[in-house]
């Protein structure tokens, strides 16, 4: 059991939970910080959580869900108040409704999360402040003490699991919901390299290309909120794709933290009907790599289901392999 120690103090109103693990620093802060790692513990074994938005950066948020056995859902958020990488991050921690906003019915808390080095491996030391002894006793009666003893049970299990999330895994689509998909990739570059990648048309241009045969003559990028961007490929002449018709994409951008987050919409080009939302989130690792993700939200199943039919993740992996070249090289 990873957990040594759990210590109340009514009078501060603080619960301070002290973890052990035998692995470093750096890959305890990295399950952290990888969604797809945190979603694997934190939540007790019987309601697993399912991160919709993670950007771990001042002022960024986190989304998400626990689902029960019995179909019953509990949402939160963190709201990220600081994060000094790989020793510290401090959140505002709080109920959500179903539609994600805040629970004004519920408390929230203010937590602390410091990592540091032992002997044996390395530690987290976690401190929850609460508002009022009520809402301590509240949330101590509904089961928080004994929820993240369950769910940091499971990180020993996890943390050995060095393969599953290995920087060459390479690109890795996740089904979050009926309409949602997030694909995955590490990035052998930092984070301000990807972002620059992603908004400098002639770096687009010789790494946005999908399967080999395609060129794209058309990239203009979006700059500010609400400004507009297309993005248009065509075959090569006397390439693997010689013949196939040309296609595009275009959008606005909706939100932007720059090099952390961006939210834009997207649609084919001459296509009707309502396209996707598309969550970009850029998290840099200790390694000098940068975690990719992108949260993609359709309008319906179906078409969730038709855009992976094509391949979409092989040839997202194919172009993210051609921006690792691109960045390899700066």
């Amino acid at each position: 059991m990873p957990i040594t120690s759990v210590t109340k103090d009514p009078e501060a109103l603080t619960m301070t939970v002290t973890a052990d693990f035998a692995v470093p620093v750096q890959r305890l802060w990295d399950a952290f910080a990888d969604p797809r790692e945190l979603e694997r513990f934190w939540g007790p074994p019987t309601y697993p959580a399912t991160f919709y938005r993670h950007d771990m950066t001042a002022g960024g948020r986190s989304q998400y869900e626990m689902h029960g056995p019995d179909g019953d859902v509990s949402a939160g958020y963190w709201e990220f108040l600081a994060v000094d990488a790989p020793h510290s991050f401090e959140v505002l921690d709080g109920f959500a409704l179903e539609d994600g906003t805040p629970n004004p019915d519920m408390p929230t808390m203010r937590m602390t999360f410091a990592f540091s080095a032992t002997p044996e491996g390395s530690r987290v030391e976690s401190t929850t402040w609460f508002n009022s002894a009520d809402e301590l006793e509240q949330l101590l009666a509904m089961g928080m003490e004994e929820g993240m003893r369950a769910a940091m049970g499971q990180m020993d299990a996890m943390l050995a699991d060095l393969e599953a999330f290995a920087a060459g895994r390479g690109t890795v689509p996740q089904i979050l919901s009926d309409t949602q998909v997030r694909v995955s990739r590490v990035i052998r570059g930092t984070v301000d390299q990807v972002w620059r990648a992603h908004h400098e048309p002639e770096l687009l241009k010789r790494w946005m290309l999908g399967p080999d045969g395609w060129s794209m003559p058309v990239a203009i990028a979006a700059e500010n909120l609400g400004d507009s961007y297309r993005f248009e490929w065509a075959p090569d002449p006397g390439g693997p794709a010689d013949g196939a018709p040309p296609f595009g994409f275009e959008g606005e951008l909706l939100e932007s933290n720059p090099p952390h987050r961006e939210v834009t919409s997207e649609r084919m080009i001459g296509m009707e009907g309502p396209g996707t939302t598309n969550e970009l989130t850029l998290t840099p690792r200790q390694d000098g790599t940068t975690l990719l993700t992108v949260v993609i939200t359709y309008p319906t199943k179906e078409l969730r289901d038709i855009v992976l039919g094509t391949g979409m993740a092989d040839g997202m992996e194919t172009s993210y392999a051609r921006l690792e070249a691109e960045l390899v090289g700066v």
